[in-house]
């Protein structure tokens, strides 16, 4: 064993228990033990500089004062960056200030706010620092890293709040009368194949699922459509997974299909629906089409069809969301959607604590977009709209048919 790697096994041992002048002093008594070229070996040895051992070596020799109780002599020692440049926590400040972020003027108002960007921006501002000091000095400034958070809903409708207690005061009217309540929503459309699904899986230790490195698919590539509808008096869900379009024949087709496999058997007395929605998509209140489809669901099922739109700007007040759908996301995160098999398969295994059960198919007709309801046909939709914001809360009634 040569010398170099006896000195290293030393310091190895050594140097967790010494402090800066300690470990100085223990190279320079190697560095004068080796004597010519010793100074060269321990410091290939230790990793101190030639400098260090040269102070440690001179101190040994009596030509230092001695340090009682210290390690460094007062005020020695390397000046933090904040010292030496007074300026940089302030202009650092500056540049990652709400308002200095919302100025078109900003440095930073167009490039990733990382810490390597910040830094390049002070360097080129005549204060240069370290990425890994930008992150220090923003941790001691009780700064962190954040996701943004869905709060801002846009501008209020002034009857917003008034809405929610007309659907509130009718859902729970309903409830008690034992009218079945379904709330009702398109969930975000899926791809079809080999994609990144977000979220986390228990999986051995290095072995990540592989998926494609993009999601950028070609118009080819088969898409999934969930049409939800979450019986709020029963905790269940029904899902219409569709493969073509997102229409409002599709999301009445939904109900439909929600009907004649839960709702007639279990609501077998119902004369009526209280249907809440979303005031957008393919069950929005403006859609011509999705009237005209309830139409003939009603008189197909001589049901009456009561329908609260939300506010808009609201959708996440809808049950469905947070009932539903949010534990359809938890109960497939991390898993590629590699086939309509799988989408419906995880949907419908989807429970919770609570009792939630879910029932999930496979729709693949055709729901071609582009289809324009006219205003005779309109005229023939049985609609009659309530007192307060008729365009929000109406009922469609089942069309008397004359012999």
């Amino acid at each position: 064993m040569n010398r170099l790697t006896v000195l290293k096994q030393k310091f190895r041992a050594a140097w967790p228990h010494l402090d800066e002048r300690t470990r100085r002093i223990m190279a320079a008594t190697e560095a004068v033990s080796l004597g010519y070229g010793g100074i060269s070996v321990v410091r290939r040895a230790c990793g101190l500089s030639r400098k260090a051992i040269s102070k440690g070596i001179r101190e040994l020799q009596g030509r230092g004062t001695p340090l009682v109780g210290r390690i460094r002599r007062p005020g020695a020692g390397r000046k933090s960056i904040t010292q030496s440049d007074p300026r940089l926590v302030q202009t650092l400040e500056e540049l990652i200030d709400e308002q200095t972020r919302g100025d078109p003027e900003s440095a930073l108002r167009w490039i990733c706010k990382s810490t390597r960007a910040i830094a390049g921006e002070l360097g080129r501002q005549h204060h240069p620092v370290s990425h890994m000091k930008v992150a220090q000095i923003l941790h001691d400034l009780d700064y962190s890293l954040q996701r943004n958070r869905k709060t801002e809903e846009g501008a209020d409708h002034p009857d917003r709040d008034a809405q929610f207690r007309h659907i509130n005061a009718a859902v729970k009217r309903c409830l008690k009368q034992g009218i079945p309540v379904i709330s009702v929503d398109t969930k975000k459309k899926e791809l079809i194949g080999n994609y990144h699904n977000a979220g986390q899986q228990w999986r051995a230790a290095k072995q990540p699922t592989p998926v494609h490195g993009h999601d950028f698919p070609s118009p080819q590539v088969p898409r999934a459509y969930p049409y939800g509808i979450y019986d709020i008096g029963r905790n269940a869900g029904f899902v219409n997974v569709g493969t073509d379009h997102d229409t409002g024949a599709f999301a009445v087709a939904s109900i439909r299909g929600w009907w004649r496999t839960e709702g007639r058997r279990l609501y077998p007395d119902a004369k009526k629906i209280l249907i809440t929605a979303d005031g957008g998509g393919s069950n929005g209140w403006r859609l011509r089409l999705w009237k005209l489809e309830l139409q003939k669901f009603a008189d197909q099922t001589a049901l009456g069809l009561a329908v609260c739109h939300f506010p808009p700007g609201t959708s996440k007040w809808n049950k469905i969301e947070h009932r539903l759908f949010s534990f359809i996301s938890s109960n497939w995160r991390g898993e590629p959607l590699r086939d309509y098999e799988t989408i419906v398969n995880l949907i419908a295994g989807t429970t919770t604590a609570k009792g939630l059960t879910v029932t999930c198919r496979l729709d693949r007709r055709k729901y071609p977009t582009g289809r324009e309801v006219s205003d005779e046909e309109m005229q023939r939709v049985n609609l009659e709209p309530n007192k307060f914001h008729g365009e929000w809360n109406y009922l469609i009634k089942p069309t008397v048919k004359t012999s």
